[in-house]
């Protein structure tokens, strides 16, 4: 995968998917342009990571690239996808990490914080989705992945607009796989399961736990290797599927 080119949205704490999915593809080769929100994290109860993203970018050693992008502009993805064919000339894959994700119980539902989760985590995909193809040239290896949190699986009751989305992106992988395949592109979305990105309290943390046989969460490196098997050539007769990878998780343990 020598030379390979990524994009990598949801990057911006260096304890992040993102972050992970970054460090992993930068070692099997690719050349990366990344993109995240800090400021988003900032406004989160778990705080940001002011550091995150330059200790991210010196250990990457000069194989990546780093570009703040809003996704609720309908135009950043195409320019996202522009910016890393300016940058290295070509792009392989896209790996869509990025998630907007808030408190939506039934009884506080809102109609502009509704639009705010379809606008990043479908539009926004699906925007990117479409500039890739229109953008990839190699003919094959493409390679589009997307995350997804399991919605299928069981209900979240306190995050109905960030699972109605998610849910959507599923669908958006059994929908885009055909129509892309034949561009040489695949299209897969991973369910990494609860993973551990410090934005658990302790007690939350021990509660959850308790729910994997393992009796650990899904770390950051667990969903980055699967990412990395999927963009290699290996996977190349994989399309279409959405995976669980939650080592055995138990929903209603």
């Amino acid at each position: 995968m020598t030379d390979r080119v990524a994009l990598v949205t949801g990057v911006s704490r260096g304890v992040g998917i993102g972050a992970a999915v970054a460090r992993t593809l930068a070692a099997a080769g690719h050349r990366l342009l990344l993109t995240g929100l800090p400021r988003y994290d900032d406004a989160q109860p778990y705080g940001g990571d002011p550091q995150g993203v330059p200790a991210l970018l010196s250990d990457l050693d000069g194989r990546a690239r780093y570009v703040t992008a809003d996704l609720l502009d309908p135009a950043a993805p195409a320019d996202l996808v522009a910016e890393a064919v300016r940058r290295y000339g070509r792009l392989d894959a896209v790996v869509a990490v990025h998630a907007y994700s808030t408190r939506t119980p039934l009884g506080t539902l809102a109609a502009d914080e509704i639009d705010r989760h379809l606008l990043v985590n479908v539009r926004a995909t699906l925007l990117l989705a479409e500039a890739f193809a229109a953008a990839f040239t190699a003919g094959e290896g493409g390679r589009l992945l997307l995350f997804s949190s399991g919605q299928r699986l069981g209900p979240m009751p306190d995050e109905l607009a960030y699972a109605a989305s998610k849910a959507a992106v599923e669908n958006l992988t059994t929908q885009l796989a055909p129509l892309l395949m034949p561009r040489g592109i695949t299209v897969n979305c991973v369910n990494p399961g609860p993973t551990d990105t410090g934005y658990a309290p302790p007690e939350v943390h021990a509660a959850v736990a308790r729910h994997f046989p393992g009796g650990r969460w899904g770390t950051p490196d667990d969903a980055a290797r699967l990412v990395a098997f999927l963009c290699s050539p290996e996977a190349r007769w994989i399309t279409g599927q959405v995976i669980d990878s939650e080592g055995g998780f138990h929903r209603y343990a």
